[in-house]
């Protein structure tokens, strides 16, 4: 008995050590995912109904959803064209995610493709 007393002590401190890190990841990389989840969503809702919109118009909308996501979309990542019956959407951005000691740079290319609901 006095001969196994203290194994698996290792064990246990590598097994919490990896929920540590797998948590933390999750904390900043989740909330992230929702946004830019969030921001494709209104891109497609755009692309339904963009029948009464300029491109420049659906590019404002689209730089100022990203803006109040808190995400870090610029007007040069943006780009529309529109047809008579199809719109095109990109979007393309990197989230940079702080971590101590490293910074993720996670790289976004949103596209959208759809034909355009005319009423």
């Amino acid at each position: 008995m006095r001969r196994q007393s203290g194994q698996g002590k290792i064990g246990c401190a590598l097994w919490i050590l990896a929920a540590v890190v797998f948590g933390m990841a999750a904390f900043k990389m989740i909330p992230v995912k929702i946004k830019t989840a969030e921001l494709y969503d209104f891109m497609v809702d755009q692309a339904k109904w963009a029948s009464n919109l300029t491109n420049d118009a659906l590019e404002k909308n689209i730089l100022t959803k990203a803006a109040e996501l808190g995400l870090p979309l610029e007007e040069k990542g943006v780009t529309v064209y529109k047809d008579r019956d199809r719109v095109r959407m990109e979007a393309i951005y990197t989230v940079p995610i702080e971590f101590p000691g490293y910074t993720y740079r996670w790289e976004f290319h949103q596209l959208v493709d759809r034909n355009i609901y005319i009423f």
